[in-house]
């Protein structure tokens, strides 16, 4: 048995590097193992991708410390023991949207815009009390938001056009016995901005992750579409 599962790890991993040319595996933390000093993980078993475009002198929806921010909103209909956020600006010029990915309509009008990109900074974070699937819109606008986790950089994905590696990556477990920190039905909220001080601009993928399918999971630019989207399934 420990033969098959090594020899398991060694074929994901070295197809997840004949693939890197598009994107690679987006990976679960649960079930890692170590074979030849390399962390070899399960691929995401359930992924949702979101392709966006921020353009120049966008209005953020939100302003901190000097940078701007924004948001994509996030319904999860039941509890994950993890979650996968990822994000990779410029888009690959081989990537488009399936079937199931959502779109932001700058995305549509600008698809062919793949040079532009931005420092990529990510965050997570979830609606305090709202769980309730049909009235989150109205509570949402008021709500103290739990931060879950927040990265900058990360290693396991595509060098940005400079050659530097500024896309980002998180996986968050969740913590059953924190409720502060458990991953259950609700509101979230991925927040983006650049590290460095300037404009956020730019074409961008992003993805959440699960090592578990999340039917009923929507992902929306604003509260209102969010929910247009899940009355309308």
């Amino acid at each position: 048995m420990k033969k098959l599962i090594f020899f398991f790890a060694i074929f994901l991993f070295l197809f997840k590097g004949i693939n890197a040319q598009k994107l690679p595996a987006f990976d679960a933390d649960l079930g890692k193992t170590t074979v030849l000093g390399h962390d070899i993980r399960i691929p995401y078993t359930y992924v949702l991708s979101y392709f966006g475009y921020i353009k120049p002198s966008s209005e953020p929806d939100e302003e901190r410390n000097g940078k701007k921010y924004y948001y994509l909103y996030v319904w999860i209909p039941v509890a994950a023991p993890e979650i996968g956020i990822r994000m990779i600006s410029p888009i690959p010029k081989n990537l488009s949207p399936g079937k199931n990915d959502y779109q932001m309509d700058e995305y549509s009008a600008n698809f062919n815009e793949r040079k532009t990109y931005f420092d990529t900074w990510i965050s997570f974070e979830r609606a305090d009390g709202v769980f309730n699937d049909t009235d989150f819109v109205s509570k949402a606008k008021n709500a103290t938001w739990t931060m879950y986790a927040q990265n900058d950089d990360s290693g396991e994905l595509p060098a940005q056009p400079s050659g530097k590696e500024y896309n980002s990556l998180m996986r968050i477990t969740s913590e059953t016995s924190n409720p502060e920190k458990a991953i259950v039905m609700g509101l979230y909220r991925i927040g983006f901005t650049s590290f460095k001080t300037g404009e956020v601009q730019g074409s961008f993928i992003a993805q959440i992750g699960a090592p578990l399918k999340l039917p009923g999971t929507y992902i929306a630019k604003y509260l209102e579409s969010l929910k247009i989207a899940m009355d309308s399934k």
